[in-house]
């Protein structure tokens, strides 16, 4: 299962969801999938999808999804530490573990070597850590929303590889009013 593969399966499950994408590609595949305004399509932040998907998780009561590959995770760590102390149950992280910077060039990350991003997240101070297969993500996305108790980070290991996609063609500027109208706020003038 590659990417495209996994966000098909998940797709039904983000649906009701905020939902902060990676850059690139898989911002791409997802908008390419079903893009709905409720998806927050980084075009430009390498590694940060995680750090605005947690500001938003603490000023919002619905649930909110970040989706974060390998790649920008090991360029953002201290984001780990962060969610470790300070996410609040809303919050999900979803790592997108191909093993590659899928949106660069597919150049092998170092989870394809010694870094697990499991024991770092559990390091960092993530309570509720799980790494699955993606066959086995959308069931334990599934479970980790329904516990509103808890954030997660779930790491989803998958093969590299990526769809034949165009650039999103929506202007950062309504991507940003769009979803700001969609959580109840008056878009910026």
């Amino acid at each position: 299962m590659n990417r495209f593969d996994l966000f098909n399966n998940i797709n039904k499950i983000l649906k009701d969801n905020l939902v902060i994408c990676n850059i690139g590609l898989p911002s791409q595949e997802l908008y390419k999938i079903n893009d709905q305004p409720n998806y927050f399509y980084m075009l430009g932040s390498m590694g940060l999808s995680s750090s605005i998907g947690l500001g938003l998780s603490l000023s919002q009561k619905k649930n909110v999804i970040s989706i974060d590959g390998d790649g920008s995770i090991l360029m953002n760590m201290s984001t780990l530490a962060t969610i470790g102390n300070r996410a609040p149950p809303n919050y999900t992280l979803l790592i997108v573990d191909n093993g590659t910077y899928g949106s660069t060039g597919d150049q092998k990350t170092f989870t394809n070597e010694n870094t697990s991003l499991k024991n770092v997240a559990i390091g960092a101070g993530c309570k509720n850590v799980l790494e699955c297969s993606g066959e086995e993500t959308a069931n334990v996305l599934s479970r980790a929303i329904e516990d509103q108790s808890n954030s997660y980070v779930i790491i989803s290991k998958i093969k590299p590889g990526n769809t034949s996609t165009i650039p999103i063609p929506l202007n950062p500027i309504l991507i940003r009013d769009r979803f700001r109208k969609f959580i109840g706020l008056v878009p910026f003038l």
